[in-house]
């Protein structure tokens, strides 16, 4: 399958039709738009740009280096936190996205990298972004009086970044050996105390027969999805989701004109691994239902894993970071939904407020009580 558009053509239709600017992509829309005079171009598709569909994952992974395209882009490491950056031919200097540490260009245009299959592109504006951005701020509880002040233009250091997923179908094919518990009951007589009382009287105890069980279960795995960049906390990825796959397009380097992107940072091979993890509930839970009984156990699994796809994605998110006192916060935004995930700083003051007025109430509870059942 081959979705890439025509490099030379890109690069003619990134140029203004009005006054020979770069185009960069309008997010929201499917346009390329001018910054200058204002014209505004449509980002023309296949007919199948709509068709979703995953790759082969064993002729994926073979044929990797005979896929590696040759672009005007860089791929810059930032030495501050060990992102890898995606900046095009036009660009001289910048900041990381990340860290916003400089970003040092010692690397040579032109270099290969892997085009990704699919693109979601940017929904989310920047201004939409710093909009969002702001009213997270006001809503953290346990966050400084003073931080919405001192975070008041955060607009410049918005960045838009694509960031690199892999997503993985698989149908797999379990052999299992375990043991099955069925419960039973049986009557206990017993003696108790009642009113200095010696009483006889009786229960139902509860009891498990454990039998030898084994079989083989299949289960079918849709879009396990695995952030492949290690530039963003692992949480703050998991969080970014979930994602509406019906907005994705087939990959067109036009959205990605005047936005970052990164390079994937784990590969296909150590994805999938990544993605077998999120298998094992779904397995087990099968396992046990074919086992049945009341218990089960499972003593040994063997698992093979057929069928595999791939899918290599692009995905939109703002990404900056502010400081306070002197120390860095994150923050990435989801330039889908607008969900801002990031990091704050915490009023002690706050906190310790809140710990004097739960001591407080406590008393005024132990007093009321004490009031109310005099001894």
């Amino acid at each position: 399958m081959n979705n890439q558009v025509n490099p030379s053509a890109i690069n003619n239709s990134l140029n203004c039709s009005g006054c020979g600017a770069l185009l960069h992509f309008n997010p929201g829309t499917h346009n390329l738009l001018c910054d200058y005079c204002g014209v505004s171009n449509a980002i023309e598709s296949a007919p199948d740009s709509r068709d979703i569909l995953p790759y082969d994952y064993e002729e994926f992974v073979a044929g990797i280096d005979n896929n590696k395209q040759s672009a005007d882009l860089k791929v810059v490491n930032c030495k501050n936190c060990g992102s890898q950056t995606i900046l095009d031919q036009f660009v001289t200097s910048d900041k990381c996205p990340f860290c916003t540490a400089p970003l040092v260009l010692d690397l040579e245009s032109g270099q290969q990298y892997v085009p990704p299959h699919y693109i979601f592109p940017f929904a989310v504006t920047q201004q939409q972004g710093v909009d969002f951005f702001k009213k997270w701020l006001k809503s953290l509880w346990w966050a400084p009086n003073d931080l919405a002040k001192k975070v008041s233009d955060v607009s410049s250091a918005l960045k838009g970044v694509y960031l690199p997923h892999w997503t993985y179908d698989t149908y797999t094919v379990t052999d299992y050996s375990g043991e099955r518990g069925d419960y039973y009951y049986t009557t206990e007589t017993y003696t108790e105390t009642v009113d200095g009382k010696t009483q006889t009287k009786t229960r139902q105890v509860r009891h498990t027969d454990w039998s030898y069980a084994s079989g083989r279960v299949e289960c079918d795995f849709r879009d396990l999805m695995v952030p492949a960049s290690k530039s963003l906390p692992e949480k703050t990825l998991d969080k970014l989701g979930p994602w509406n796959f019906n907005m994705l397009v087939k990959f067109d380097e036009r959205y990605m004109s005047g936005f970052r992107s990164e390079t994937y940072q784990l590969d296909p091979e150590q994805g999938f691994n990544k993605a077998v993890e999120q298998t094992a509930g779904a397995i087990n839970s099968a396992i046990r239902d074919d086992i049945g009984g009341d218990e089960q156990r499972i003593d040994s699994t063997d698992t093979q894993y057929l069928d595999k796809a791939i899918k290599y994605l692009m995905l939109p998110v703002w990404v900056s970071a502010y400081n306070y006192n002197n120390k860095i916060y994150q923050f990435t935004v989801n330039a889908s939904t607008g969900e801002v995930i990031g990091q704050r700083p915490v009023s002690a003051i706050k906190i310790i407020l809140a710990v004097l007025f739960v001591i407080a109430l406590i008393i005024i509870g132990v007093i009321f009580y004490q009031n109310a059942h005099p001894v």
